[in-house]
């Protein structure tokens, strides 16, 4: 049995499709890790999504925030589809219904000690060890499938503040910190402070951020990570973290690696996408 894990799909499921046939994937045996961010963007959304709920306990996936967004637009009639957003085929697709409660029933965290990997969207503040990281991804599970928390916690999730992890924190503060942490992040301040402005590549981040999994003193140094979500980043190994979005929706690759013995990575070109790279 091989275990892969593969990069942000965001609608591009002929990569997908690609990239499990250069697999030789085989769902009766093999497992795969799904780094979040199934849709939104790339042109096939829909089809993604049955596809890896057809899957089922061959796949897991955690939730990304595009997925998060999906959710959002489907449970607030308010809210509007946003010009960039490729979420109309789901939200009017018949069997919606059972889409999204597939969809807003897994998990923001995924550890699994025999294949030595932790899995999430985005990072982790400095603060969190990996019982602190499963109890707060727990707490914002719970609120998604609870059917009166859900809708308000998904309403209210958008928004950067609070910027600094403290255990004191309640209510929808609270679950706004560790929904922006577990499906956002990408840089931090030395002292743990998010900044969730700047997008791009480490080298040139302005002065005083730095990547999250660089803070000095981080307690989830001992984990091995793999997330998705940092397309400028592109692909990553080093500081305990495996980065595999290589930007696919964004005319780029579509990434693949195994987790559980060392084996190269591998790739498939886009082909369905004409997005310019960077956009978010």
């Amino acid at each position: 049995m091989a275990t892969y894990a593969i990069g942000d799909i965001q609608g591009c499921l002929q990569e997908f499709e690609q990239l499990l046939d250069q697999l030789n994937f085989d769902p009766s045996r093999d497992r795969l890790w799904l780094v979040g961010d199934l849709v939104n963007r790339g042109p096939r959304s829909l089809e993604v999504l049955r596809k890896v709920r057809a899957l089922g306990e061959a796949a897991i996936t955690v939730l990304g925030n595009h997925d998060l967004h999906l959710l959002a637009l489907a449970s607030s009639p308010a809210r509007r589809v946003k010009a960039k957003d490729t979420l109309t085929q789901v939200l009017e697709a018949p069997d919606r219904a059972e889409l999204l409660d597939w969809l807003r029933r897994r998990p923001l965290l995924h550890h699994d000690a025999a294949v030595g990997y932790t899995m999430i969207h985005a990072g982790l503040p400095p603060q969190w060890d990996l019982a602190t990281a499963q109890a707060c991804a727990s707490e914002v599970e719970a609120a998604l499938r609870d059917g009166d928390q859900g809708p308000a916690m998904l309403a209210a999730m958008y928004g950067d503040r609070p910027e600094q992890w403290s255990p004191d924190l309640r209510g929808t503060d609270r679950l706004r910190f560790i929904t922006n942490c577990l499906t956002r992040l990408r840089y931090c301040r030395a002292n743990g402070r998010l900044d969730l402005k700047f997008k791009g590549p480490p080298d040139a981040a302005p002065s005083g951020i730095m990547p999250w999994f660089r803070v000095p003193g981080r307690r989830s140094r001992g984990l091995r990570i793999v997330c998705g979500h940092w397309s400028a980043l592109g692909y990553y190994d080093g500081d305990g973290v495996l980065s595999i979005d290589t930007g696919c929706v964004w005319g780029q690759r579509l990434c693949a690696v195994r987790l559980d013995r060392p084996a190269a990575p591998a790739f498939i070109p886009c082909t369905s996408s004409g997005l310019s790279v960077g956009e978010d």
